[in-house]
């Protein structure tokens, strides 16, 4: 078989994105990533500020990048802003399920409306976008990549409070597996990527982190290894390896991507 020049495998021109939470964080991470491959990309956020300015600072580089405000966890608009990014650009091969939120609260504290919502925005999100866009994939008949982002919550609990959203980085992990299974026929692969502690405006770059937050970050860098946490892009540049045909025989695979803190 003939070599393909890695400029080509890496090449996303022509190939649509949709990123779920991609204004910020790690999403805006993998967003940048696949932007600059040549994807056009579509930010689905619920912060629309922020969803904006991303957008502006993006497209200032030469990308193509849009914003659509909807909340993930609400069907309606999420066919919303589908719709949206298929009228914009005329396809979608690539969905990141990355949107994600992660109150720490205990159980014994938590009250079920906060469940809900926990349930909703990390895992019932990741269902209604695969379903939908899987089904368009399908139609286009050019396969696709479907990336979910969990955590290493899913493999061994970081820190009390965090029990619903482990429940949910665990479902997303076997969701990863099984849909897997159902698309491989369809040339669709679903990988997933399982970060560690990675610095973001919610969860560790000191802007916004209560003192409970903190003090686990602080001892949870004590336990990892290379002795940092992680940043947007460590997760970026592994997306872009899922979203491109460097992972060309890729599904139902997680990517550990912690600075080898499960190590210890």
């Amino acid at each position: 078989m003939e070599n393909i020049s890695i400029q080509k495998i890496m090449d996303l021109k022509g190939k649509t994105a949709f990123v779920t939470g991609g204004a910020m964080g790690i999403g805006k991470g993998i967003a940048y990533r696949l932007a600059e491959a040549g994807a056009n990309v579509l930010l689905i956020d619920l912060n629309e500020e922020i969803g904006k300015n991303t957008e502006a600072e993006m497209n200032e580089k030469g990308f193509n990048v849009s914003f659509f405000k909807a909340d993930v966890s609400e069907e309606e608009q999420v066919i919303n802003a589908i719709n949206f990014g298929i009228e914009k650009f005329g396809n979608v091969n690539i969905l990141v399920n990355n949107a994600g939120i992660y109150p720490l609260i205990p159980i014994l504290k938590m009250d079920t409306k906060e469940f809900e919502k926990i349930i909703n925005v990390n895992l019932k999100s990741a269902f209604i976008f695969t379903k939908i866009i899987s089904e368009i994939m399908i139609k286009q008949g050019n396969g696709g990549k479907i990336i979910n982002i969990t955590s290493i919550d899913a493999l061994h609990p970081s820190a009390v409070g965090l029990a619903v959203y482990d429940t949910t980085k665990h479902g997303l992990w076997g969701f990863t597996k099984n849909t897997a299974l159902e698309l491989a026929p369809h040339g669709i692969s679903v990988n997933a990527i399982a970060p560690g502690s990675i610095s973001t405006p919610g969860t560790g770059d000191g802007t916004k982190m209560s003192p409970e937050m903190k003090e686990i970050s602080e001892k949870f860098i004590q336990k990892i290894p290379m002795k940092r946490k992680g940043d947007i892009d460590d997760i970026g540049k592994v997306a872009l390896f899922l979203a491109s045909d460097l992972s060309s025989y890729m599904t139902g695979a997680q990517i550990v991507v912690d600075g080898g803190v499960l190590l210890s």
